[in-house]
Parts: structure tokens; C-alpha cells; sequence
């Protein structure tokens, strides 16, 4: 089995979890798991002075959103090869929006805005990859009308 195989996404899910779950902050003692789970995405990585006078801050939440768009683009450039490697490819990503399905609806850090727009972007990621794949592979064999 080739590196292909295996789904971006799952990258980007370890991610949150890892910066989320697993940053011991102090306010996750005092409040619930999803307050101290938004309190940590919306903490300031760094910020920039505009030319308009206002300040633009760059937090946790938008990293892992930039990253899930990145993977989401080379997920769905890998939706377009037809092998069996990217079936493999489209299985596990089935899964791994699943388990985010999962930890969304049962972990309380993961009830964020940040965690259900990698939920989104996972759900994308099945979808374009099953309905690329198929396209690609009818324009493959030659299935289909000729209108292409």
C-alpha cells in the first residue's frame, strides 16, 4: 500500500486533537471541556498592524483551519487518480469522518465552530473523492454517454 493511501485529513484531525485534548490548560480545570476548548482555539498565536489602523490576529482555530483547507485541496487533487490505492484512500477518509462524527457528538472539547468545520471539510473530502473517482473512473473505461 502507497503513502496515497493514506488520507491528509487524519493529519489535521490529530492536530486539533493534540492542540485541544491534550494542551493541559489551566482553564479546562474551572470550566467545562468545550468553554476551555474555545478559550484555547481563540488564543492569539500572533497579531499584525493593517494599513487601516486595526490589528489582525492570527489564534489556534485559524491554524487548524488553514491546514484542513490545504489538505482538503491535495485531498481532492488525489480524488482524481484511479488505482486501487486511492480506493483504500476513500475508505479511510470514511472513517476518519466518522470518528470526528463521533468525537463531535460524544467529547465536550469538540464541540467547537473551529472542530465543526473540519467536520465539514472531512465530509467534502468523502464526498468530492467519491464522486471525482467515479467521474474519473467512467471517463477511464469510457462508461457512460458521450457527451463528456
Amino acid at each position: 500500500m502507497s503513502l496515497r493511501a493514506i488520507p491528509l485529513t487524519f493529519l489535521v484531525f490529530v492536530l486539533y486533537n493534540v492542540i485541544v485534548l491534550f494542551s493541559g490548560s489551566p482553564a479546562a480545570e474551572t470550566t467545562d471541556g468545550a468553554a476551555a476548548a474555545r478559550e484555547l482555539l481563540g488564543t492569539e498565536l500572533f497579531s499584525l498592524p493593517m494599513i487601516s489602523g486595526a490589528r489582525w490576529t492570527f489564534t489556534w482555530g485559524d491554524l487548524i483551519l488553514i491546514a484542513s483547507l490545504i489538505v482538503l485541496f491535495i485531498e481532492i487533487l488525489k480524488a482524481t487518480y484511479t488505482s486501487t490505492s486511492s480506493l483504500v484512500d476513500h475508505g479511510l477518509s470514511m472513517l476518519v469522518f466518522i470518528a470526528a462524527l463521533v468525537e463531535f457528538i460524544v467529547v465536550p472539547q469538540a464541540a467547537t465552530s473551529v472542530f465543526f468545520l473540519l467536520l465539514v471539510a472531512f465530509l467534502i473530502d468523502v464526498i468530492a473523492g467519491f464522486t471525482i473517482g467515479i467521474r474519473v473512473a467512467k471517463r477511464d473505461i469510457g462508461f457512460g454517454s458521450s457527451d463528456q
